[in-house]
């Protein structure tokens, strides 16, 4: 097993640095500020083409490996987690799902935009009185001659209803006992974006409850075999566990360089502050986070780029890095006493962001039950 970073990922990591340094960081704060979602700095991204690097060179994607992605959301995530989660969810729950299980006409119909960045989507699981319980799916999708009659409700769902958002991938009820997945164009008429959330975090991220009333598309958007919503969209989650595994470890990093670098600056009692241990031991903690996170993350994606299991390390990698970025958040604030309060800080908007990294793509109680699962517990 190596975790070694090749010379395309080295270039890689190098190249989002500098775009996260220059083009998002020293605008992150006024956007989160006015809940300011950045479609020009997205189309950037696209140009870059960040959202084309998984997808096939036939789609006009650059075909890399998972492990690729995970460099490029750690990197944005560091800066800006509203930024990690776009792109996070654009390839993840936009793209991959239609790159996976989609039939040509498919591909070609979406893929072009989507990879390119001139299009974002979404992918609708969640609903009100179905989170964790995603099988408590209640959406409904019924065959009127050639079409798909849908009615019902997606909550918290990402990149739903931006300037550029071209399209919702949902789960559906479309039979007795069966879940199937759907593709609905955003200008489907009864397809009714709700106003933003009011989020405690990620204010530059777009996020809406959806509303499908008597919503039609035709029989030809149904993705993949019908009945089979539930499975496609657990592999789904997989992927994104180490993607969001992946966002936490940016924060950790940023937590632990944000705190290095202030506790030389910052003077107490004539001192350094970190020549003091109660907060020399906090900084050397957060080295330890981010070490042990960087491991769990690489080897789920090494796993996956290799076509082997990795449910297990995904599930493992999210639930440690996630925990531990809100740890890391908590403990950065808290070495930067009274500044670490203000909003301007860095830290103080990874502490408001980071929470939702134990919640989203399967909070930390699904994640022991995951792995209790996988270690042959007969846990319900």
């Amino acid at each position: 097993m190596n975790f070694s970073f090749t010379e395309e990922h080295v270039a890689l990591r190098a190249m989002m640095r500098e775009f996260a340094e220059s083009r998002i960081a020293p605008h992150a704060e006024q956007w989160d500020t006015d809940h300011h979602f950045p479609t020009d700095v997205i189309e950037e991204m696209g140009d870059l083409g960040l959202f084309g690097i998984t997808a096939d060179d036939e789609w006009g994607g650059a075909g890399g490996d998972f492990t690729s992605l995970c460099i490029a959301i750690e990197e944005l995530s560091r800066v800006d987690q509203s930024m990690g989660i776009t792109l996070e969810a654009a390839v993840g729950l936009g793209i991959n799902p239609i790159h996976e299980f989609g039939t040509l006409e498919q591909k070609q119909r979406w893929l072009p935009d989507l990879v390119a960045g001139r299009a974002l989507a979404g992918f609708g699981l969640t609903e009100p009185d179905a989170g964790s319980d995603a099988g408590a799916t209640a959406t409904r999708a019924e065959l009127d001659g050639d079409e798909w009659v849908i009615n019902g409700s997606k909550a918290f769902i990402t990149n739903s209803g931006t300037d550029i958002t071209s399209l919702v991938t949902i789960t559906a009820r479309t039979g007795p006992g069966e879940i199937s997945t759907i593709v609905v164009p955003s200008d489907t008429e009864g397809f009714i974006v709700e106003p933003p959330y009011r989020k405690m975090g990620w204010h530059a991220s777009d996020t809406h409850p959806l509303t499908f009333i008597d919503c039609r598309v035709p029989t030809e958007n149904l993705l993949g075999e019908r009945g089979r919503g539930f499975h496609q969209f657990l592999a789904t989650l997989d992927d994104g566990r180490i993607a969001i595994a992946a966002m936490s470890l940016g924060v950790i990093e940023a937590c632990l360089e944000e705190s290095l670098e202030y506790a030389k600056e910052r003077t107490s009692f004539g001192k350094p502050i970190g020549s003091y241990q109660a907060v020399a031991f906090k900084i050397a903690d957060l080295h330890v986070m981010a070490d042990a996170a960087r491991m769990l993350v690489y080897r789920a994606a090494w796993l996956k780029d290799e076509g082997l299991p990795f449910k297990q390390e995904a599930a493992v990698a999210k639930l440690y890095a996630s925990e531990a970025a809100v740890t890391a958040t908590r403990e950065a604030t808290q070495i930067f006493g009274g500044a670490g309060f203000l909003d301007q800080t860095l830290v103080a908007r990874h502490y408001r962001d980071a929470k939702v990294l134990e919640i989203g793509e399967g909070t930390s109680e699904i994640q022991r039950l995951v792995i209790s699962r996988g270690l042959g517990l007969p846990i319900r």
